[in-house]
């Protein structure tokens, strides 16, 4: 990052790096979550949850790519060894021992509200402080808040489904 770049950040630089790695294992974990749950998914209407996983992950690969962006901006290391990323989550890991659709459903649920919080604190704490930071949580909980509002809409359709089917 350059010089002026880092000068403008009005906060503890290596607590917001500490901060954006957390974030950053939780986008790893997240990504492989989704990806591993599109895999081994079962039940009804798997086709649009699969479609809907993928398209998740593939977003939360993209958060991790800004995420480290940032992270080498503010002259930091991204974490470089995925041993790490269980000791930095904020979310955690919910291995998806159950691959019917609505399990998978309720554990990424789960984790997109643990994320939208992870980036609400974010984006309270940099504000202006730190608008680079700041916009960077604010795209990535926007994002966040969607994939929550499509996998709800997704447990709603197959509650649907099923009591039709009743």
């Amino acid at each position: 990052m350059g010089t002026r770049g880092r000068e403008i950040v009005g906060l503890d630089v290596e607590k917001l790096i500490d901060l954006l790695n957390k974030a950053l294992a939780d986008e790893w974990l997240a990504y492989y979550q989704y990806w591993i749950g599109a895999k081994i998914a079962e039940g009804p209407m798997r086709g649009q949850v699969v479609v809907e996983l993928e398209e998740h992950a593939t977003e939360e690969l993209g958060h991790a790519l800004l995420l480290v962006d940032r992270i080498l901006q503010l002259g930091g290391t991204p974490l470089l060894d995925p041993k790490e990323w269980a000791d930095k989550t904020n979310c955690g890991y919910e291995v998806p021992e159950d691959p019917y659709v609505e399990a998978l459903l309720e554990q990424n649920i789960a984790g997109e509200q643990c994320a939208i919080s992870v980036y609400q604190k974010i984006a309270e704490m940099t504000g202006l402080k730190d608008p680079i930071t700041y916009n960077l949580a604010v795209q990535i909980m926007t994002d966040e808040v969607e994939h929550e509002e499509d996998l709800q809409a997704l447990q709603e359709d197959i509650k649907l489904m099923k009591k039709r089917n009743a």
